[in-house]
């Protein structure tokens, strides 16, 4: 099946949300000859990719003020897709509302949790008490300008503001300026950057033998061939709770020699390695 095509003959690539969504700004962003699919959960972005529907999926990784998004990691064992890019988007909170609200009228706000979270001293200092919880930033959006009450207010993206028809009453109210979200890019076909145009990056998830220091031993290869290991994780799986499973993303090319004796050694100690991707770094990553 060939990727589905908008009707203005762009190709798809699906984030999970609601337009106006941070991920669907995102999409944008970094692939702005795409057209946007949006999806109601992130097994629903997989599905789309997997079978066709879009030719692309978004999906993010780690925020730096929330940490790693958790669902993900419990999708990743089970899918055949591949990463094939990475892209970090700084995330711009937006106080947004009807027009002829001000900041200083509004009384409640309503943002996803983490919205709310990341905002938290900025609402303080606007006097904002009221803060409603919703399950993402684009619902709020869209609500907000439903009700049509310059009380009310969402924290929400700019794209939301635009999609939606409401006036940036504060723009960028995130308490940190440094609130950067990382995204993967997934497809159904695997890449094979040339390093020499970059870095290059390699994604893997593996369980470690049930053996005394198996992870110590797994990751000797990396030290001793001087492979940069830029992401660590462990995860204890539903199926499998005897057993921790690691996510790691390392800097290297598999057809470097270093990498592929490190990969070696890994193999030896685990029961399963997955590799996930082999994919160009973002050039932001290393600034």
């Amino acid at each position: 099946m060939s990727p589905q095509k908008s009707n203005n003959g762009l190709e798809k690539i699906a984030f999970q949300g609601l337009p106006g969504a941070h991920s669907d700004m995102a999409c944008r962003r970094a692939y702005p000859y795409m057209e946007t699919l949006a999806c109601p959960t992130f097994d629903d972005v997989f599905t789309a990719v997997q079978t066709g529907d879009a030719l692309y999926g978004l999906i993010p990784i780690e925020n730096s003020q929330a940490g790693r998004v958790a669902e993900i990691h419990t999708i990743l064992p089970k899918t055949k897709l591949h990463f094939v890019n990475e892209t970090f988007q700084p995330i711009q909170h937006h106080l947004l509302g009807v027009k002829g609200a001000t900041a200083k009228g509004v009384k409640e706000v309503y943002s996803h949790p983490q919205g709310l979270l990341q905002c938290r001293e900025s609402l303080r200092k606007l006097g904002i008490n009221n803060r409603m919880e919703y399950s993402n930033t684009a619902q709020a959006a869209s609500d907000v300008a439903k009700w049509n009450d310059p009380t009310k207010a969402a924290i929400a993206s700019p794209l939301a503001a635009e999609l939606y028809g409401l006036e940036v009453l504060q723009p960028n109210i995130e308490d940190s300026k440094d609130n950067t979200t990382l995204f993967v890019c997934i497809s159904r076909e695997p890449v094979d950057p040339n390093p020499e145009d970059g870095k290059v990056l390699m994604t893997l998830l593996f369980t470690v033998r049930n053996v005394p220091s198996a992870l110590f031993k797994a990751l000797g290869g990396f030290a001793t061939n001087n492979i940069n290991i830029l992401k660590l994780e462990s995860y204890i799986s539903f199926t499998s709770q005897d057993a921790a499973q690691f996510f790691i993303t390392f800097e290297g090319h598999p057809r470097r020699r270093g990498v592929q004796l490190a990969l070696e050694e890994l193999g030896f100690f685990c029961k399963k390695v997955d590799v996930l991707g082999v994919y160009p770094a973002d050039p932001r990553r290393f600034k």
